[in-house]
């Protein structure tokens, strides 16, 4: 009697715009040996495109309009509902444009996994590509970090780095940081589907031992 196989961990997306980000973990799930699949795009905004790309790949979607609230709280308390209604193993931001109330971050420890333009701890936030310009930075690039309720402040799990050109302008280096975040995401998230990667009280476990440093994807 063949035994039966466990099921794949559960994947939930939340975004907020066009969903390259989304499109890129798509691709990536749909490959025969992935050890997740996503069950569900959320969003805070009905017209973004992250849903409509999640619809064509035949995944559910749904939307939590915070238009529609009169508080963060009020907003977060309702997204928690609807994220749990389909108890996701793992929950992704991927251009996710609201800052999460300490509740929902506490709510979701150590699932809740978020990708940043920048090599963290620099630049959280937003504008990362023109603060890093002006800095004259020669290497620029991307974080994929567990989400805690300090902004962008969670352990780093894994960095992919681009060089920075003097031609360079905010929109060509994010177009540069974006190719690697379509490459960096689906491995981090593939990592801790495998169970590779957990979450301590302020630190990270791969493969059982403690991750001194981010992982790094350098551009050669």
């Amino acid at each position: 009697m063949k035994a039966e196989k466990a099921p794949l961990p559960r994947i939930l997306v939340l975004a907020s715009g066009s969903g390259t980000n989304v499109q890129a973990l798509i691709d990536a799930t749909r490959e025969r040996d992935f050890p997740g699949r996503i069950v569900a795009v959320g969003s805070n905004r009905p017209k973004a495109f992250a849903l409509e790309r999640a619809a064509q790949a035949n995944i559910e979607t749904f939307v939590v309009d915070h238009t529609q609230y009169d508080s963060r709280e009020a907003f977060d308390a309702a997204l928690m509902a609807e994220i749990r209604r389909y108890n996701p193993d793992v929950l992704l931001l991927a251009g996710f444009m609201r800052i999460l109330t300490d509740d929902f971050v506490r709510a979701f420890r150590g699932i809740l996994l978020n990708i940043h333009p920048s090599l963290l701890p620099k630049y959280t936030g937003l504008n990362t590509h023109q603060r890093a310009l002006e800095a004259g930075d020669p290497v620029h690039g991307t974080s994929v970090h567990f989400v805690t309720e300090e902004l962008d402040g969670g352990p780093v799990i894994a960095q992919a780095e681009v060089k920075v050109s003097l031609e360079d302008t905010p929109e060509s280096l994010a177009e540069k940081v974006k190719a690697k975040e379509h490459i960096l995401y689906p491995i981090v998230v593939r990592w801790f589907c495998e169970g590779r990667i957990q979450l301590g009280s302020d630190y990270i476990l791969f493969d059982g031992e403690l991750l001194k440093a981010p992982l790094r994807l350098t551009d050669d």
